[in-house]
């Protein structure tokens, strides 16, 4: 610990800090160096990876680059360079059609492959918004027009629950920072969304209470208070029943003294209404979702 605090006022950071900084998995900040050269951390005398501001700096010009379409291969190139004007493609219709093509196919070790590439490369809120979640509304727009099956949603859906259950214990093991307690909306069985969402703010540090499906909202103060919780993120993809937002979610936000988020199809639907509740819609763009929260857990 008193070495961290010397690498600190150094001005050296080690790459949990770093991670939780840019919310870039420490794998990745590996495969970013090993690969392609885009980073040159100092060591420790023990071999630890240490970080500058410059350091930091650079990987979240890095992080920008992608989010315009930028392929990882080609980032190094367009450092200190202008950014493109126009958004790229980037490498995700690929990584779309490769685990569209694995689930169609029930292949479960084609569809690992191709999810555990992108998660090397890139940060899990990006994996979720331009793959996971397109690929998801594929599938349903799929089932829709009788092009595929339930069967394939389902395989899907399993898929993602065990991963991500599994990554969710893996960063839980990482996590220092504030705890956040995350649930279902009442009437939402589909912990998808919440599993997405606590990984996205894992990877900023937070530590994370998950509680699961169709969580009656009463039944969140208690771990709330117990756990030292900054914040309740609350997630739902389904129409809630009318009490909820009229009553239960008033009564949760007067009740306890901590940001209330809620995330999903339901915060857009909703949004005045859990305005109204004293609530704090964040809407299905993870990026900004990330940002709002940060903002709210530090002012409050």
């Amino acid at each position: 610990m008193n070495s961290e605090k010397e690498h600190h006022s150094a001005g050296l950071y080690p790459i949990r800090t770093v991670s939780s900084l840019t919310g870039v998995n420490p794998i990745t900040l590996r495969a970013w160096e090993r690969r392609y050269g885009l980073i040159k951390p100092a060591r420790s005398e023990k071999g630890h990876r240490l970080y500058t501001q410059q350091d930091i700096d650079l990987i979240n010009q890095v992080v920008e680059f992608l989010h315009k379409g930028v392929p990882i291969s080609q980032t190094k190139s367009y450092l200190n360079q202008q950014a493109p004007q126009e958004p790229l493609e980037g490498p995700w219709h690929d990584y779309q059609r490769r685990m569209l093509n694995a689930v169609v196919r029930f292949d479960d070790q084609a569809l690992d492959s191709a999810y555990n590439e992108a998660l090397s490369l890139h940060p899990i809120d990006m994996v979720t918004a331009r793959l996971v979640v397109p690929l998801l509304k594929t599938l349903g727009e799929r089932w829709a027009n009788r092009e595929g099956s339930i069967a394939e949603e389902h395989f899907f859906g399993a898929y993602l629950r065990n991963k991500l259950g599994a990554r969710f214990h893996h960063e839980a093991s990482r996590a220092r920072g504030p705890r956040l307690v995350a649930a279902c909306l009442p009437g939402e069985h589909h912990e998808t969304g919440i599993l997405l969402a606590s990984l996205s703010v894992m990877a900023r540090g937070y530590r994370v209470v998950l509680l699961g499906a169709d969580t009656p909202l009463a039944e969140l103060l208690e771990p709330c208070r117990h756990a030292e919780a900054r914040g309740i993120l609350l997630s739902g993809s389904v129409v809630p029943p009318g009490e909820i937002l009229r009553t239960q979610l008033p009564a949760l936000v007067q009740d306890v003294a901590v940001p209330v988020f809620i995330g999903g199809q339901a915060a857009l639907q909703f949004n005045d209404a859990i305005v109204a509740a004293g609530a704090i819609p964040l809407g299905t763009d993870i990026p900004a979702a990330l940002k709002r929260i940060e903002a709210k857990i530090v002012t409050h």
